[in-house]
């Protein structure tokens, strides 16, 4: 049954941690909802796109900034007019904080899919889009367990199907998930 709710849910996590299939399913079971996928910010830009590299510098950074930003207000305007958000995007680091002081629709919730690396890498290998290039695996997983904050819900979902994580996101969601 679908259910009634309103605000903004971030689904995050490494590349190929379920975060698109997670959202989808997710937005399906809210009465009136949105799947906002954050890197269609990204690819929009047509000439001088900066990809984020491991090393990346101040215009990378930037422009992701800038994709945080138009997915908050697009999320914002969403919710202003009355849809349930599930904001999908790679948001981990002190980039997180970011995210969040760009969101302006209350309730906020936040939830971070922390799989195995080892999940990660094999779903990785059967996906037909490929995230990782510069980014490994291991190096875009210990950014996120060890620099990114500890705020909202971590799932260790390495050995959920997707329905099964989107049942426990929904389980979980007012207790763990909620950002004041």
């Amino acid at each position: 049954m679908a259910r009634e709710a309103h605000g903004v849910i971030l689904i995050t996590g490494v590349m190929a941690s379920g975060k698109s299939t997670v959202a989808q399913l997710l937005s399906e079971r809210f009465k009136k909802s949105v799947h906002l996928r954050g890197d269609v910010f990204r690819r929009m830009i047509v000439n001088n796109r900066k990809e984020v590299q491991p090393d990346a510098g101040s215009d990378e950074l930037d422009q992701l900034r800038l994709r945080y930003r138009l997915a908050a207000q697009s999320a914002d305007l969403y919710v202003q007019a009355g849809f349930t958000v599930v904001v999908q995007d790679v948001v981990i680091g002190s980039m997180l904080n970011d995210f969040i002081s760009y969101m302006q629709s209350r309730p906020m919730y936040v939830v971070v899919l922390c799989p195995d690396p080892a999940v990660v890498t094999l779903r990785e290998s059967s996906r037909l889009k490929k995230g990782y290039g510069a980014w490994t695996v291991e190096g875009l997983d210990t950014l996120l367990r060890n620099e990114t904050p500890r705020i909202g819900m971590w799932l260790d979902s390495s050995h959920l199907t997707p329905e099964e994580t989107v049942d426990e996101i929904i389980s979980r969601l007012e207790d763990e998930a909620l950002i004041t």
